[in-house]
């Protein structure tokens, strides 16, 4: 089982816990952070596996960098764009959200090394960096999840 994998299965025991909301760790709900990551996960999938890996061309960025050399995401320091912020969700929404990542993660396995996504504030990631960066994304919501309901209980 891959990381992402495992994340997914933690994503998917925190659904019962969805509304829970603690103001002093985010302004967002346990399942809006759920949807935020699953949302991610999908769209970043869908544009790796649309693009053409032959449109690649390498640039430094001093952020992509920072961010996979070090695998950390500051809180509150980029907002989310707004096709991965949750507009609607339920249990159910969030578990078909959860089949349709799962399914999305085994494509990975059949597209080029140079198929790549662009980020709005990264740059252009190849597979394996964008795979990467979803690893470190999900641990980041995953660990604002965590605090969440550590500081509800």
């Amino acid at each position: 089982m891959t990381t992402l994998e495992k994340f997914i299965t933690e994503l998917e025991a925190a659904i019962p816990k969805q509304e829970i909301i603690n103001w002093e760790v985010s302004h967002s709900s346990v399942g809006w952070h759920i949807e935020h990551t699953l949302l991610t996960l999908c769209i970043i999938i869908d544009a790796i596996k649309n693009s053409d890996p032959k449109e690649y061309k390498w640039t430094f960025s001093g952020k992509r960098f920072l961010l996979l050399l070090f695998k950390f995401i500051p809180r509150g320091k980029a907002k989310a764009p707004g096709v991965v912020q949750p507009r609607q969700y339920d249990t159910e929404t969030l578990k078909t959200h959860i089949e349709k990542a799962k399914t999305k993660l085994k494509e990975i396995n059949t597209l080029h090394p140079d198929n790549f996504f662009t980020h709005p504030y990264l740059g252009k990631l190849k597979l394996k960096p964008a795979l990467k960066f979803l690893e470190i994304h999900t641990h980041h919501h995953l660990h604002i999840i965590h605090d969440i309901l550590a500081k509800k209980h």
